[in-house]
């Protein structure tokens, strides 16, 4: 499994004045640096980057760089160097390269606490669980920075919009009256939609009314009848029909499926 993704080495750094790195030639592993406070520098293949607090500096595999602490207000990291078959394809998803290798961090206490565990497990020991454990840590600090870059930000209009009709299960929703609503045209909103979860509004509404009849197929003994109800479908058999186009079997079916 290690195979795959390896944490090598991690640390954490408060207040590190004079901290200086330089690898002309790179390194054999990707590094990342999530700066929880203070600012730094970087120069990465051939362009400097200024990093503030809340946000991280990821540099691929055999890229030159230099890095490190401003003078005046020295930055607090946290860091680790990732090897592995999978690392080059978790960093491709974050659109870093060496041009364009800072992110930023949305929810820093959810990255400051993996990272925690990344430190405190390779303390714990080198043994294939911990590394295991760590390799896990690290895959969902990548996957995390990489899900809160490309969700939006509270008041966005793709945030209010996905706010509307997550609340609005029990009813369809007009898609050029939802873009008014939130005060873009309707093909940006659709465009919107469809970089975030691969599909357009009306496929994510329809998700999201699934995924509510999966909880009440599974959680209560409503009806069929009663679910398609509570979700705004008058009709119990287009719902059905929109059921099983969407899992591949009947609600019935569905329902059935742990007793078989």
């Amino acid at each position: 499994m290690t195979r795959r993704l390896l944490v090598t080495v991690a640390g954490y750094f408060p207040m590190a004045r004079g901290h200086r790195m330089q690898r002309p030639r790179g390194i054999d592993e990707t590094i990342v640096i999530v700066c929880a406070a203070g600012t730094g520098w970087a120069r990465v293949g051939d362009a400097t980057h200024r990093i503030g607090s809340q946000t991280a500096l990821i540099i691929p595999r055999g890229v030159p760089h230099t890095y490190g602490s401003d003078e005046n207000s020295p930055w607090s990291i946290w860091w680790c160097h990732l090897s592995g078959s999978d690392v080059a394809e978790l960093v491709e998803t974050l659109e870093v390269s060496a041009a364009r290798p800072i992110v930023p961090i949305r929810r820093m206490e959810r990255a400051v606490a993996l990272l925690d565990e990344i430190v405190s497990s390779l303390e714990r020991g080198q043994s294939p669980a911990w590394l295991i454990g760590t390799a896990g840590a690290a895959w969902k600090l990548l996957t995390q920075i990489n899900v809160d870059r490309v969700m939006p930000a509270d008041g966005d209009p793709l945030q209010r919009a996905m706010s509307y009709l997550a609340d609005r299960l029990d009813s369809s929703v007009k898609v050029p009256e939802l873009a008014k609503l939130v005060g873009v045209s309707p093909s940006h909103l659709s465009a919107l939609f469809r970089k975030v979860t691969g599909g357009g509004v009306l496929a994510h509404h329809q998700s999201l009314r699934m995924a509510r009849a999966r909880q009440l197929l599974d959680g209560s003994p409503a009806t069929v009848a009663s679910i398609a109800d509570e979700l705004g479908y008058s009709d119990p058999l287009y719902f059905s029909r929109q059921f099983s186009r969407f899992h591949g079997m009947s609600p019935t079916q569905f329902r059935r499926r742990d007793a078989v």
